[in-house]
């Protein structure tokens, strides 16, 4: 059991340091060319739109906890004045 732990745990790390150093991955739709073939014609790749790579699924959830928790720690900065809002003491 404690084996089983520890390989699903370093195949996540792995997994981690995949999606951090590369976070784009060939298309499976189009294999990577950008291009369907449907019936005769030739179509942009709806998956990838034509740009033959897509985000990874680990990034895409790296990206959106990173936004969650952006949004939610941010504090309000302060306003800062400019000159038109100072006024000077007749």
């Amino acid at each position: 059991m404690a084996l089983a732990s520890c390989a699903l745990l370093l195949a996540l790390a792995g997994y981690a340091v995949l999606c951090a150093v590369k976070p784009f991955a060939p298309c499976r739709k189009c294999s990577a060319t950008g291009v369907r073939q449907a019936r005769r014609k030739v179509k942009l790749c709806r998956r990838c739109h034509g740009r033959r790579y897509r985000l990874r699924a680990g990034r895409r959830l790296l990206n959106t906890g990173r936004a969650v928790h952006r949004d939610g720690t941010r504090r309000a900065h302060p306003r800062r004045l400019t000159d038109r809002e100072f006024s000077e003491w007749p």
